[in-house]
């Protein structure tokens, strides 16, 4: 029994087939161009079904005249019948074998695999990835379902026997599901992270009701008739598109949801898990974001650094809870490290990111513009803008466009340096030592992602053993402190970036959605 990573671009390039995924990723978005604007209906009980509040819609954020799909705008009570739906599945589904379920998700994995290219081109369409971090997701959200499986089948489905006591009593430990989990997830990695979450739950013999971001509605609808052909009994995985003051509000408020399962804001986590463990204790696993600084010390690589820093704040443009938005830089090598940062984001291409150069592709919406318009407004006001700064518009440019940011002059406890954004923002700011560094790393609330740039052996192990965050990397110049791989780099908040300290695409995830029970058994 093993486990590896999906991992598309790097083993096409590993076998020189690079060339193949390039031309299948762009047949897959042609095709799915001439099949836009459809509607699609909420996922019920293994039913397609209507909602009473109308439609809304998914428009592509890169070119705001591509019309997506149509969603229903649904009320509680469209919630409510899901719900109603989860539950009276939960009762069978929670008795099934649990090589049955790991043989169900194991089957979708491989589906989703053979249409990669289909999948990945959806997640373009929808939140504007380029074709190497949509596919990137796709990969995540295989990994996830093959790696639960593999964690579910080497722990015997969480069940062990246990020494008796005395010689007539033969005790069992083990692990049984909640019932129906709420999975609430976020429009950065609309198939990644709604796979994990809802798969975690299902698994492990819970049932879902999952609302997807506004943004990024399509994802689970598509997942659900995977899971449908991979074998999945109805009523087990349910979707309702809609508001969060109408589908959010009833999945937080409704008695019968026995776990909420969500990744986004602070705010919204926070008041979420304040309303719904209001009235009883109930498990509340959320991730939310981040503010992840990168330390620079005199003995790194300075181009490494300036490669590991640009893409982790700007992939993706800077949409991700990971992403690396402040800058802790050695005094001595402050200048130079500034010139190679900026000559890196300079050789950055935003544009299309339907097109292959494309590297930074549009933020996901007009309030993500606008917060981008007032942080550089604040930027310019108490510091330096070293480049970008800019609203992109042209007649090829119809969406949320923008240039990845560099700010230096700004200080340790400035808005901008201390808030989570989610755009293509880097805050640079000079550092006198190592020590000083990793204090103000420390002292912000959040606990997510870190990374230190450093050739120093000593200074490595001196930050692994101080800094306060749960995924920290060391010399990456892939990402100094973003792209976690499942089941290498699980992924893990501390502080106030989550409620369980557990990570994603970890050994200890898939416990969190159970509750242990002693049996004991007299002969």
């Amino acid at each position: 029994m093993s486990y590896r990573n999906e991992n598309t671009f790097f083993r096409a390039g590993q076998s020189g087939r690079v060339e193949i995924i390039h031309a299948n990723y762009e047949r897959a978005l042609r095709k799915l161009e001439s099949e836009l604007g459809n509607i699609f209906q909420n996922y019920i009980g293994g039913q397609w079904a209507k909602s009473r509040g109308g439609l809304f819609e998914d428009r592509y954020p890169g070119d705001l005249s591509v019309l997506n799909q149509k969603f229903q705008l649904s009320k509680q009570i469209d919630a409510r019948k899901a719900i109603n739906a989860a539950k009276k599945a939960f009762e069978s589904w929670r008795m099934i074998d649990y090589q049955e379920r790991c043989r169900i998700f194991e089957h979708a994995a491989f589906l989703m695999s053979r249409r990669k290219h289909d999948l990945a081109a959806i997640v373009t369409l929808e939140n504007g990835k380029n074709r190497y971090e949509a596919m990137a997701d796709i990969d995540e959200a295989i990994d996830f379902l093959r790696y639960y499986s593999y964690q579910l089948r080497i722990n015997n489905g969480y069940s062990m026997d246990m020494s008796p006591p005395f010689p007539n009593e033969h005790p069992t430990n083990l692990l049984k599901p909640y019932g129906v989990w709420a999975v609430v997830s976020p429009f950065n990695f609309p198939f990644a992270i709604m796979a994990g979450m809802s798969t975690g739950a299902m698994i492990t013999g819970n049932t879902v009701v999952v609302k997807p971001a506004s943004d990024t509605p399509w994802p689970p609808f598509i997942f659900a008739k995977i899971l449908e052909e991979a074998g999945l009994p109805k009523g087990v995985f349910n979707v309702v598109a809609g508001p969060g003051d109408t589908v959010g509000r009833e999945l937080v408020e409704n008695n019968g949801i026995s776990g909420f399962v969500f990744t986004g804001s602070r705010a919204v986590g926070i008041g979420a898990m304040q309303k719904f463990l209001g009235k009883k204790p109930r498990p509340f696993i959320a991730e939310m974001g981040g503010k992840n600084a990168v330390i620079v010390t005199k003995n790194a690589d300075i181009d490494e650094a300036a490669e590991g820093v640009a893409k982790s704040a700007f992939g993706f443009s800077g949409q991700k809870c990971s992403a690396c938005s402040r800058v802790l830089v050695d005094r001595s090598i402050y200048t130079d490290f500034i010139k190679r940062l900026k000559v890196w984001t300079e050789g950055i291409v935003v544009g299309d990111p339907r097109e292959r150069e494309t590297y930074l592709g549009p933020l996901i919406n007009d309030s993500a513009l606008q917060k981008y318009v007032k942080s550089t407004k604040a930027a310019k006001a108490s510091g330096k803008v070293v480049i970008g700064g800019k609203i992109l518009r042209s007649k090829d440019l119809n969406g949320y466009y923008v240039s990845p940011t560099v700010v230096s002059g700004l200080k340790a406890n400035h808005p901008l340096v201390i808030n989570e954004l989610f755009i293509p923002f880097v805050c640079v700011l000079k550092m006198s030592s190592l020590q000083q560094a990793v204090r103000i790393a420390n002292s912000s609330e959040y606990g997510l992602t870190s990374g230190l740039m450093s050739r120093d052996r000593d200074e490595i192990e001196y930050y692994m053993n101080n800094i306060e965050a749960g995924t920290i990397y060391a010399n990456r110049r892939s990402g100094a402190s973003t792209a976690a791989m499942v089941g290498s780099q699980p992924f893990v908040g501390w502080k106030m970036s989550a409620t369980t300290w557990k990570a994603a695409g970890g050994r200890y995830y898939l416990p969190q959605f159970m509750r242990e029970q002693s049996q004991t058994r007299c002969a």
